[in-house]
């Protein structure tokens, strides 16, 4: 009975062992990379490398460096079509954290691009970053009171890409709506009244 029990204990701490490993294997190699049909991204040493194969050519369309005290994650790229152009949405996500004795910072950017691959034009670059704050504040000139006070800090302002290939960049100012002009082969602000106060 007892052998039975132990081999019991034994299978079980085994899979949960197994099971622990491979959900930690993925989840530390995903979100550094992504591929698009010709247009792959990825994380190489302290750059967020974006490269095209044109007819099995590898050519580099940017690099952008990035802080190696934050983590790279939720890398993607979306083809889409606009005003019969087809351009790249590209994005990824960057997280840090920064800490002293009485502070701590934990900032997340969310770095959004749309390039014309096909031109190697960038048509956007924006980047967004939301900064959780903690703070040991004295309440007195000897430090013998104090209290812990949080807030958020935004830098930069939340893009969207809309269905129709429009995108919209808000702050808490406003937002404006950005469209394709074919013509032009840029986005332009959409209308005169774009800009809308809160």
């Amino acid at each position: 009975m007892k052998k039975t029990i132990l081999l019991f204990a034994l299978v079980v701490c085994t899979s949960i062992g197994y099971a622990q490993k491979k959900k930690g294997g993925s989840k530390a190699a995903s979100g550094t990379s992504a591929k698009t049909e010709n247009v792959s991204i990825e994380l190489k040493g302290n750059k967020m490398i974006a490269n095209v194969d044109n007819a099995g050519k590898k050519e580099e369309l940017f690099s952008k460096p990035v802080d190696p005290t934050r983590k790279v994650s939720e890398a993607k790229i979306t083809k889409f079509k606009t005003q019969g152009t087809d351009l790249f949405y590209i994005t990824w996500k960057e997280d840090g954290t920064t800490k002293t004795d009485l502070k701590q910072e934990d900032a997340t950017a969310i770095v959004s691009e749309i390039w014309d691959v096909t031109a190697k034009t960038q048509m956007i670059g924006n980047t967004q970053t939301t900064t959780h704050i903690v703070e040991k504040v004295f309440l007195d000139r000897l430090k013998n009171a104090s209290e812990t006070q949080e807030k958020m800090r935004r830098e930069g302002f939340e893009f969207s890409l809309l269905p129709n290939g429009d995108f919209i960049l808000k702050d808490k100012k406003g937002e404006t709506k950005y469209a394709y002009n074919a013509t032009d082969k840029k986005y332009v602000a959409a209308g005169a009244g774009a800009k809308k106060k809160k």
